[in-house]
């Protein structure tokens, strides 16, 4: 049984796959208690992997995102696999303070403030900017995309950008279309 926020269809509005439709399985709970989550992510239901897979089923998406919370406390291979077996090409969205298993097709790593990345493999970088140190990013692998912290300072985003090219611009366009 995994605990399970929600699952909803929608298109992601982060990243570099922004605009895709795509299936969200959002898993409740954190390890991590970020000042500025914007993720109501506690409470949940116990869900068979059965009962997952057949409520992913559900929608047309190709894409299945694995979400939270931090979604590494509640998955190991044999979801992946079930994910998989579906023809579904699997993502994550992970603060990257836990190993992950096998098979998932795009890792998006958004490392937060007291949590240390253990990933190796990382397609996409993604940090909530919030004034921190953007040092202890530079050795993590992937595309790199910095986000405002709740849309409150694009502009400081948009300068940080601009003096530091290696980094592109991450917006919430979910929120600013209003849509889950």
């Amino acid at each position: 049984m995994r605990k399970i926020n929600e699952i909803f269809y929608s298109l992601q509005g982060e990243g570099a796959q922004t605009g895709i439709p795509a299936v969200f399985i959002r898993f409740s709970g954190c390890n991590l208690k970020c000042s500025f989550c914007d993720t109501a992510h506690e409470d949940g239901v116990l869900m068979s992997d059965e009962a997952i897979i057949a409520e992913v089923q559900k929608y047309p998406s190709p894409i299945v995102i694995i979400t939270g919370g931090e979604p590494s406390l509640w998955i190991d291979q044999s979801f992946i696999d079930a994910l998989k077996q579906t023809g579904k090409k699997v993502c994550i969205e992970t603060n990257g303070t836990n190993p992950l298993p096998a098979g998932i097709d795009w890792i998006t790593c958004s490392p937060k403030e007291g949590g240390k990345v253990v990933l190796n493999h990382i397609d996409e970088l993604k940090v909530v900017y919030t004034g921190q140190d953007m040092s202890q990013y530079e050795a993590l692998p992937g595309m790199r995309f910095l986000q405002p912290c709740s849309g409150e300072n694009i502009e400081e985003v948009v300068e940080y950008i601009k003096l530091n090219p290696v980094w592109r611009l991450s917006l919430q366009t979910h929120k600013i279309l209003k849509i889950r």
